[in-house]
């Protein structure tokens, strides 16, 4: 879509002097470094996108001289010199050289010829502080977004360039659509609500106006709500960071391998190294064991208990230890090593995105007690969740599961599965939940049933979706919250085979004149009976560590032939690595399940960055005529087809006449479906 091409000035250029250069560099670095930060791939981690961003400013300048395009650098306050704009288009360029190649190892960065790869840190991580849910959210549509739209969203927020000035300053980068980049950049930040969403349906935090200027990010009224103010947080302020330690267990373990390794080469040597008596050197064996243990049992973090009743932060880190077994020294030793040692010999599984070891920071003890015949220990680590367990008796493997679980909420972090059957989990669930159910998604209109559970939060065996094509039941748990923390609070989850449960919410249809609302909680009679229709489609998202699934009515349709109403569902699964799945779904009148309508990956699509959608499908009406049918969101006012039917009509739906149809639910062959919106963009339908 955006392709890097060589940069071509549109007048005579001109050469800006080294000094110059540097000037510009001093007095802007923290600008030009945030800039660079946000425009960098998400992939690298914040680590390795602070280093990064750091070394590409730090290495812009060239050895004597500068070439700069003949016209001014765009700056509109004029403050900045010609130098600012050189530099930001070369930081720019050298940023997008590195997601320019893919499947490669990227070579060091920021190094030009003759520069060494500098900064470095070691036996550190470094890392911006940790922003709140609205930073999580812009930071994941970031990272599914191509470079020149993040490059967009920099130039529009935080140099608050218009949008003709951001497109020359891509331009200049190399990139062929930089008007398309601006474009997407600016849905990108509107869709966060920095103006006012007009009245509809769509996701909350949709806007649907025009193209109108963006103030500066720094300007007072810009930086009060929306991506502005969001892109100022400390999230993405790669100068002001916090550091943590690297893995100290593992670079003990190191330690004591070398000194091993040298006393045997001495050893083998025949030099002569005094040793003690073996009673002693049992002994001294002995304490350095025990203080060894001790001092990786000490190393974990413990939350009090009822800290999570009184705190802003009601995830993983206000959950207790509990359990008969976290004074266990042995065995939380040995978990820790399992955690923290990549030899470990024990069966490892790591769900999409986790860690395969420690991160260097001490774990957090949520539980350790024993459970259907296996010693079970779970840890935190602010970024993943992990469960050792361990047989109590016999000759069975040890197994260690890593989850990531980082920006976990009240609900993405209210349970943790423990054991697990063919056919059942047991939870253990958050301090905060006050009433657990099981109930069937398939049947709405079923009551949830209690489940029993212990003192400490662990759960009787709970029914999980049976898989393999067998859907006649879709067992989900329902969950209140205590009102300690938040009043009429019932949410659902279901198990789809990892360690933490799925969250699943709902948006009703578009209502005029109404606001829309964020994604509600899908416990509401509406929410169940559309669930019910869909609900045997999350088979379809085993083990790909999703965090959440919204299903959400982005239109209804009157059907031809005075055959009914049917209704368009875009179902969302966001994963816990940022990047979306969406299906759209088609549900004619009655009450069966759903058909296809196509499916993307890697998407924003029906997020709050992501709200003009449109998709299309082959339906059969009752008289057995084939109809293609498409329907848009809110902002679509023009509906195209082409291909074997060539159809367009004005709004946001179109049913025409097709010449072949296998059967409903599947797509018309050849047919290509587009739409228009309200400012010209244009949306496309899956194919």
């Amino acid at each position: 879509m955006f392709i890097r091409r060589p940069t071509i000035p549109d007048s005579e250029p001109r050469v800006l002097d080294v000094e110059r250069a540097e000037a510009a560099l001093m007095e802007h670095y923290a600008r030009l470094v945030r800039l660079v930060y946000v425009t960098l791939p998400r992939s690298l981690g914040r680590h390795r996108r602070v280093l990064a961003a750091h070394g590409l400013v730090q290495r812009a300048l060239p050895r004597r001289r500068m070439v700069v395009p003949g016209r001014r650098a765009v700056d509109p306050s004029g403050a900045a010199p010609d130098g600012y704009g050189a530099l930001r288009t070369r930081v720019l360029r050298a940023a997008g050289d590195q997601e320019a190649r893919p499947g490669r190892s990227p070579r060091p960065w920021g190094r030009w010829p003759g520069r060494p790869a500098l900064p470095a840190v070691w036996g550190l991580r470094v890392f911006p502080q940790s922003g709140g849910a609205e930073e999580l959210v812009l930071d994941r549509a970031l990272a599914e977004a191509g470079w020149p739209v993040r490059a967009a969203v920099a130039l529009l927020v935080l140099d608050g360039l218009s949008a003709e000035e951001a497109a020359r300053v891509l331009r200049d980068t190399g990139v062929t659509e930089p008007e398309e980049a601006v474009l997407a950049g600016r849905r990108l930040v509107t869709a966060d609500g920095l103006r006012t969403p007009a009245t509809g349906g769509g996701p909350a935090g949709a806007d649907t106006t025009g193209a109108g200027p963006l103030p500066p990010a720094t300007a007072p009224d810009a930086a009060g709500g929306g991506s502005a103010a969001v892109l100022l947080a400390p999230e993405f302020d790669p100068c002001l960071l916090r550091a943590r330690p690297t893995d100290l267990l593992r670079r003990r373990h190191r330690v004591r391998s070398a000194a091993t390794a040298v006393l045997l080469a001495l050893c083998v040597g025949g030099v002569a190294v005094s040793l003690p008596d073996d009673a002693g050197e049992r002994a001294g064996s002995g304490r350095q064991q025990q203080t060894s243990r001790a001092t990786a049992a000490e190393l974990l973090r413990r939350t009090p208990p009822g800290v999570w009743a009184d705190t802003a932060r009601v995830d993983f880190t206000a959950w207790p230890a509990r359990g008969g077994r976290t004074a266990d020294r042995p065995l939380l030793e040995r978990a820790l090593r399992a955690w923290s040692d990549p030899a470990w010999r024990g069966r490892r599984s790591t769900e999409a995105g986790a860690a395969y070891t420690g991160t260097g920071r001490a774990p957090r003890l949520l539980f350790a007690d024993d459970v259907d015949g296996r010693a079970v220990v779970v840890l935190h680590d602010d970024l993943t969740t992990v469960r050792y367990s361990e047989p109590l008796r016999g000759d069975g493997a040890s197994e260690l599961v890593s989850a990531l679980t980082d920006g976990a909420d009240v609900t993405t972090a209210a349970a943790v599965v423990v054991s697990r059957t063919p056919t059942s989990v047991r939870l253990l669930l958050a301090p905060w939940i006050a009433e657990a159910g099981t109930r069937d998604l398939l049947a709405p209109d079923t009551p949830s049933r209690d489940v029993p559970r212990s003192r400490n939060g662990l759960t009787a065996p709970v029914p999980v979706p049976s898989g393999g094509g067998d859907c006649r039941t879709w067992p989900v748990v329902q969950l209140r919250s205590s009102p300690r923390i938040v009043e009429k609070h019932a949410f659902l989850l279901t198990d789809l085979g990892g360690l933490s449960p799925v969250h699943l919410t709902y948006m009703p249809p578009p209502t005029p004149g109404v606001r829309p609302r964020p994604p509600r909680e899908a416990t509401g009679p509406d929410a169940l009976r559309g669930w019910a229709r869909t609900a045997c489609r999350l088979e379809g998202l085993r083990g790909q560590g999703v965090r959440a699934v919204n299903h959400w009515v982005f239109a209804r349709q009157d059907l031809p032939e005075r055959a009914g109403q049917a209704t368009w569902v875009c179902a969302r699964a966001d994963t816990w690595r940022g990047p979306g799945r969406v299906e759209y779904l088609f549900l004619g009148p009655g009450t069966g399940p759903a058909d296809p309508a196509g499916v993307r990956r890697n998407t924003a699509e029906c997020s709050r960055f992501g709200q003009d959608v449109l998709a299309d499908v082959g339906w059969r009406a009752p008289s057995g005529t084939p109809y293609l049918l498409a329907a848009g969101s809110r902002s679509v006012t023009r509906v195209k087809a082409s291909g074997p039917v060539r159809a367009a009509a004005d709004g946001r739906f179109l049913a025409v006449r097709a010449a072949a149809l296998r059967d409903t639910g599947t797509k018309v062959t050849g047919a290509k479906v587009t739409g228009q919106l309200a400012e010209g963009a244009p949306v496309r339908a899956p194919r």
